[in-house]
């Protein structure tokens, strides 16, 4: 008997940490990354990067986020080189967040400036919205401290 009980203190210890959890309540931009399968290249360069806390901050932010699949297109080589040097890697993530909340149904044609400097073009087409050469291809998903784009490809900024 003893043992049974022993072996129901975790669930219940669980069970009582997510009952403190307000439920539907938005999770940060960084959480809400890291609990998307589809994102979880990015999730990981996000930490090596050192943009956790950042984008747990309070914002608002938007993120193109490149899904899985847009990474997987870019060179292998690439790929390594910004594995290998964090302060690009921090530059080419930073290029695919802009300091502000934007809707697709914001988004208005022209520039916005993104985290990294530089300009970042947008456009959109009825529900099409584009960022530089990428397609938006699951937009507006609510954070508490912004909203994420998913993206079908990596952004590289423009060499300073």
């Amino acid at each position: 008997m003893k043992r049974r009980i022993l072996a129901l203190l975790p669930l219940a210890a669980l069970l009582a940490a997510c009952a403190t959890q307000p439920i539907g309540s938005p999770a940060s931009i960084a959480e809400t990354i890291a609990r998307d399968p589809q994102l979880s290249t990015l999730n990981g360069l996000v930490a090596k990067a050192g943009l956790t806390e950042t984008l747990k901050a309070a914002g608002p932010y938007t993120v193109f986020a490149p899904t899985n699949a847009a990474f997987q297109s870019v060179p292998a080589k690439t790929l390594d080189e910004l594995a290998g040097n964090p302060a690009r890697l921090k530059e080419v993530l930073s290029y695919h967040v802009v300091p502000a909340k934007l809707t697709a149904a914001s988004v208005k044609p022209g520039n916005v400036k993104s985290a990294q400097g530089a300009n970042l073009a947008l456009a959109r087409a009825g529900d099409f919205v584009t960022v530089e050469e990428a397609m938006v291809e699951k937009a507006d998903i609510e954070a508490s401290n912004g909203i994420v784009h998913k993206v079908d490809r990596v952004l590289m900024p423009p060499r300073r």
